[in-house]
């Protein structure tokens, strides 16, 4: 029998590890109520102030487009970064280490997987935005808002892959980290605001803290083209960063995904409880 080529072993493992996140979906129908119906309501939340306020419509967009993309950082922070360490002590992770697939493919499985029901609740929130709150679509071009939403994914799941690895090795830090990062980067990613706001803060220290993650400079993007408004620099700019940041965060992934394989192999203490 003739093994499979790296790369099928790539495409196969992903596959194997999205399927049961996919069948999830229809089994259980309750994830239905809580991660759609449940966003709306914060959603709509901020929409309303900013309509008593009599802000342009475009600053509601901003809410809308904001939580759609949260959704996101979300999956990333639970479904990617701390997963590996819940696997671990599920006993999966064994068995995850001992495969000739490889830990990049096991963890695109689970980005891809994570992905789909994100888009779902991302996809809700955008709807309800357009319909109860009038929310104007039309984008400058659509190609370029699909190409910034594809970097932007990119980008954020290399560094959900990243943080799955330093996750695992933080250990029961883990769980505290995920929690510490939530808050800071609603302020940071201007999810309720033009996250242009925030160089008339400290200047631009703040934002080029900011445009280190990539669903800042993703978010920022995304609403030029979509509301034709300023952002904080140009979408040329931020496409070439979200770019870059794609190219680093999955480099440093396969980087720490191939030494914690072989911390595992070698030293046998990454899969023991407390070490």
């Amino acid at each position: 029998m003739i093994a499979p080529s790296t790369f099928r072993l790539f495409v196969l493992a992903a596959l194997a590890r999205t399927y049961p996140r996919v069948v999830w979906m229809y089994r259980n129908k309750t994830w239905l109520l809580q991660e759609t119906l449940l966003p709306i309501l914060s959603v709509s939340s901020f929409a309303y102030v900013y309509e008593a306020m009599n802000a342009p419509r475009e600053f509601v967009g901003y809410v809308i487009l904001g939580a759609a993309m949260t959704t996101f950082w979300m999956n990333v922070l639970w479904s990617m970064g701390a997963h590996l360490y819940w696997e671990r002590d599920s006993g999966n992770l064994e068995l995850y280490i001992m495969s000739p697939a490889p830990m990049m493919g096991i963890l695109a499985g689970m980005a891809l997987g994570g992905m789909t029901t994100t888009v779902v609740r991302a996809l809700s929130i955008i709807a309800v935005g357009v319909v109860l709150f009038g929310v104007p679509i039309d984008p400058s071009s659509w190609w370029l808002l699909l190409l910034v939403f594809a970097l932007t994914m990119t980008a954020l799941y290399g560094l959900g892959m990243m943080f799955a690895s330093l996750f695992l090795l933080f250990g029961r830090g883990a769980w505290h980290t995920v929690n510490l990062l939530q808050e800071p980067v609603y302020l940071l990613t201007g999810m309720n605001f033009p996250v242009k706001a925030l160089a008339t803060m400290v200047h631009f220290a703040l934002p080029a803290i900011a445009l280190l993650i990539p669903l800042t400079a993703g978010m920022d993007a995304m609403r030029q083209v979509l509301f034709r408004r300023e952002g904080l620099l140009s979408v040329g700019t931020e496409i070439g960063l979200l770019a870059g940041l794609s190219v680093v965060f999955l480099f440093f992934a396969g980087r720490t995904l191939r030494w914690i394989e072989r911390k595992a192999r070698f030293d046998g203490k990454l899969t023991v409880k407390w070490q």
